[in-house]
């Protein structure tokens, strides 16, 4: 849905919002434009009504719209998200006494649980998929960043990013650097920081800054290349490589310290979420998983099951 408005007072207070988001908030780029367009796109939907005047109907219009068009509904409720946030501020600007969306109800979205691999698929991942590669230097890539990638937590965004410098920072916390330039410490295993560290030798006539050099060495290797190294790994563990991605192994990270009892809220921090409801589908997960527990192994639990005698 591609639109143009002519609303420079719309700009104005547009600009004004993006700017707030970068420095109170510390939105990144790639979300800024990402605002910035959604907003173009309601305001042309507006037009003639300035965007800083749109009215409750005008959203509601604009969200069926959307419906009509096949936009997804995790897209649309992003972008009522986006009007919320920026009405709001035009509120807290005095720019404006309401807020048109408050009465808007989010488009339902299909809740999809991540499906973690057992801690067995990781075992086997970590020894049978990192042995055995075209040559030793794909053997110790693929072991470091395995290890760095489950110990961790990481997003590949992140792990990708790291420099060759941090496995010189002895002590038990790696520095990372997340979504909106936020650094937060995580804990660093040993054999993570072993792997890392093999690597950073291997590769030292490199002379790369990066963790994990690309085949440019003064550039990271891309996510393009990690995949195939993944897929390569899966392979190896004998797993099926569509239930193995960075993804996977960040939500494998997160569900089994969960199951060992770790704290949500030192979880979140882990995984440097800056929202606990973010956090909280992991409970979620653990609650299904008992679910199914008990449906399947409890003797009252199936219909079909005979009384338990009790004597």
């Amino acid at each position: 849905m591609a639109r143009t408005s002519n609303d420079r007072g719309g700009d104005r207070h547009v600009e004004a919002f993006l700017e707030m988001l970068a420095a109170e908030r510390g939105a990144a780029l790639k979300t800024r434009q990402a605002y910035a367009s959604d907003l173009a796109d309601f305001a042309a939907h507006c037009a003639p009504v300035p965007l800083a005047d749109a009215q409750g109907s005008q959203v509601q219009s604009y969200l069926a719209e959307l419906s009509r068009a096949g936009l997804a509904a995790r897209t649309a409720a992003r972008r009522l998200s986006c009007l919320r946030q920026f009405y709001r501020f035009l509120m807290l600007e005095s720019v404006r006494e309401d807020d048109p969306t408050e009465r808007q109800q989010a488009p339902k979205i299909a809740s999809s649980l991540p499906r973690p691999l057992d801690e067995d698929e990781i075992r086997r991942l970590l020894e049978s998929g990192t042995r055995g590669h075209e040559n030793e230097r794909r053997d110790i890539i693929s072991r470091a960043a395995l290890e760095l990638l489950y110990t961790t937590g990481l997003r590949i965004s992140e792990l990708l990013a790291l420099p060759a410098s941090c496995v010189y920072v002895r002590g038990p916390m790696l520095l990372v650097r997340g979504k909106g330039g936020r650094e937060r410490l995580v804990p660093l295993s040993q054999s993570a920081r072993d792997a890392a560290d093999q690597l950073v030798h291997f590769d030292r006539d490199l002379g790369s800054p990066w963790l994990f050099p690309g085949r440019n060495p003064q550039k990271h290797l891309t996510r393009q290349g990690f995949d195939k190294i993944l897929l390569a790994c899966a392979l190896k563990a004998g797993l099926d490589p569509d239930r193995v991605s960075p993804h996977v192994l960040r939500h494998s990270f997160a569900s089994h310290l969960l199951a060992h009892g770790a704290d949500l809220r030192a979880l979140q921090m882990l995984l440097g979420h800056a929202d606990i409801a973010t956090t909280q589908i992991y409970t979620q997960v653990m609650s299904e998983r008992l679910r199914q527990a008990v449906a399947a192994h409890h003797p009252l639990a199936r219909k079909d099951a005979a009384p338990v005698d009790m004597d």
